[in-house]
């Protein structure tokens, strides 16, 4: 796509790719747009990386349009302020995940962030829940489990639901990828049995902790040698 693609363009592209149906399915996941996200990112492959586009879209409000912007906006050209701005307003989801995986992982204050919105509500404390799991997973060095598994048996039953999910994602990596925490977080999802209930497609690992973390390890034991 031309540099010379205005943000009217992308706008009028992004309404012509609209679709009531699936506007209709994604609000009842709380998500307000009707874009199937696969049109969304071939949109984003000829775009390519457009920073002051991405800011235009982000801009203008619109979820599809800023789900477009976290694919083609320069990571590292965010300052936390700005960062910090944007996502406390982002009221859709689907928006923070990608917001969170797309935008401020690959950039230079994903530290501070986590500090700064783990104890947020709802969106704004699932995103700082998020940035600690992936810590946890890939560079958990620095970080006090116990103190993490403390937070998360007193407040996750509570937590707002978005963010209840990320701490208990959270709490399976930890038990996951850490054996010497691993009895006390199985306890924990055990006590908490948050999440006990949901429905899990046949074949899938259902999200309810305990047997998360059982099923998971299951597997890495059985996984042949590499």
């Amino acid at each position: 796509m031309s540099t010379s693609t205005t943000i009217k363009d992308v706008l009028n592209e992004l309404a012509a790719l609209e679709d009531p149906k699936m506007r209709e399915a994604n609000e009842r996941r709380g998500d307000d747009h009707g874009v199937n996200l696969s049109h969304l990112r071939a949109l984003a492959k000829r775009l390519r990386t457009r920073h002051e586009l991405a800011l235009q879209l982000w801009a203008t409000g619109n979820t599809a349009a800023r789900l477009l912007s976290t694919l083609v906006c320069k990571p590292k050209a965010c300052s936390a302020a700005e960062l910090d701005a944007m996502i406390r307003d982002i009221r859709s989801p689907k928006l923070l995940d990608w917001f969170v995986v797309n935008v401020v992982k690959p950039g230079r204050h994903a530290e501070e962030l986590r500090l700064r919105w783990k104890d947020g509500d709802d969106l704004v404390g699932r995103a700082g829940w998020s940035l600690t799991t992936d810590r946890i997973v890939k560079n958990a060095g620095g970080l006090d489990l116990s103190a993490l598994l403390d937070q998360i048996e007193t407040e996750m039953k509570q937590a707002p639901d978005y963010k209840q999910w990320a701490m208990n994602h959270c709490l399976a990596e930890i038990g996951i990828h850490h054996p010497e925490y691993r009895k006390r977080a199985i306890g924990i999802g055990k006590r908490l049995a948050v999440l006990i209930d949901y429905p899990a497609s046949p074949g899938c690992t259902p999200p309810y902790a305990s047997l998360w973390i059982t099923e998971m390890v299951r597997r890495r034991k059985e996984a042949p040698a590499r």
